[in-house]
């Protein structure tokens, strides 16, 4: 299947290599020049503007556009609409607003291009691992994207089927999800679903820094002598991974940064928050929803900009691992 990339950065580039790898035929844009050449140079066809690329692309067009979410997702998807026509179909794979999604799609109606919200996970390591992908929009574009998802998606894999799935009614037994994306419903819904998968996200992540935080601090002289521990840290994430209740891919993560240094001493403990959190606090508020774990987890990374703790540094190595992100402070204090 042919599709537009717009966007190649760390998981665009990645997933346009994993769709090429699958057989389907891509023409890319980005606003680096650079960034094309690399990828026309391993097969994809290249552009030189969003105009360009939809000329190269045959109806119905598709195009994923996969850029940093508001601003820069509100222009790209506005100009692609520009040049796109009736039956063509724009998907937002970024971590866009579901609201946004939602005000988009209305105005892309009236021209009859269609609008898919996919909220996309997999990270730095989709290209292996494949991405996990919540999709919402019209159902007749999201069956035409099939192949796209299918590619996309890492698959059923070694992980055994969960007892009773097959006792569930023919919708179920029909679903996409044990290969890793589903369609979650209209416009909005799958950017919802991954803005809670998000905020799930913090809450999971904090509870692991804050519990390594209290292993590397038994060592206070605060407690009394004969209770003080001192832990191998990189030891007991690795032991977790092993049977125990608490292993998970984020654990996975955890024990190879602490492997790497088990003092975390390259992290400043600067913590990012990418809007997800904030939006899934304020759906809570809006349902009423009481949510203590995650509104906490986003409080501390707000706190992580004026001081600094193990467990912020632990948060910090887990966000560098699975997506590569950077602390805003390290990049200052480089520069």
């Amino acid at each position: 299947m042919q599709l537009g990339m717009v966007g190649l950065g760390r998981m665009g580039a990645n997933m346009t290599r994993r769709l090429m790898r699958g057989g389907h035929q891509l023409v890319v844009s980005d606003l680096s020049a650079e960034a094309v050449k690399q990828l026309a140079g391993e097969g994809a066809g290249g552009s030189s503007s969003l105009e360009d690329l939809v000329s190269k692309l045959k109806p119905p067009r598709a195009a994923w556009v996969m850029v940093p979410a508001g601003g820069p997702t509100e222009q790209t998807v506005q100009k692609l609409a520009q040049h796109m026509q009736s039956g063509d179909v724009i998907i937002d794979g970024g971590n866009s607003y579901f609201k946004d999604d939602v005000r988009r799609a209305g105005q892309l109606k009236s021209k009859g291009i269609h609008y898919v919200d996919v909220g996309t996970s997999g990270g730095v390591w989709g290209l292996e691992r494949g991405y996990c992908m919540m999709i919402g929009g019209p159902k007749e574009a999201v069956q035409r994207l099939d192949p796209i998802f299918k590619t996309l998606a890492p698959g059923v894999g070694d992980i055994p089927r969960t007892p009773g799935r097959e006792k569930l009614d023919g919708s179920a037994q029909k679903s996409s999800a044990e290969q890793g994306y589903i369609h979650c419903g209209p416009s909005g819904s799958g950017h919802f679903v991954k803005m809670v998968h998000n905020g799930i996200e913090y809450g999971i992540m904090q509870a692991y820094a804050e519990g390594f935080d209290i292993f590397k601090n038994a060592t206070s002289k605060d407690l009394p002598e004969d209770i003080r521990y001192d832990l191998n840290l990189p030891d007991i994430a690795e032991v977790w991974r092993r049977g125990s209740v608490v292993s998970s891919w984020l654990l996975d993560l955890t024990a190879m940064a602490l492997t790497e240094n088990p003092t975390l001493s390259e992290y400043e403990g600067y913590v990012q928050d990418s809007g997800e959190g904030r939006w899934t606090i304020q759906a809570a508020l809006e349902e009423a929803v009481p949510a203590d774990v995650l509104t906490a987890a986003l409080y501390v990374r707000f706190r992580s900009r004026q001081q600094h703790t193990f467990a912020e540094k632990m948060l910090s190595a887990m966000r560098q691992k699975f997506g590569g992100h950077i602390e805003t402070g390290a990049v200052k204090k480089s520069a």
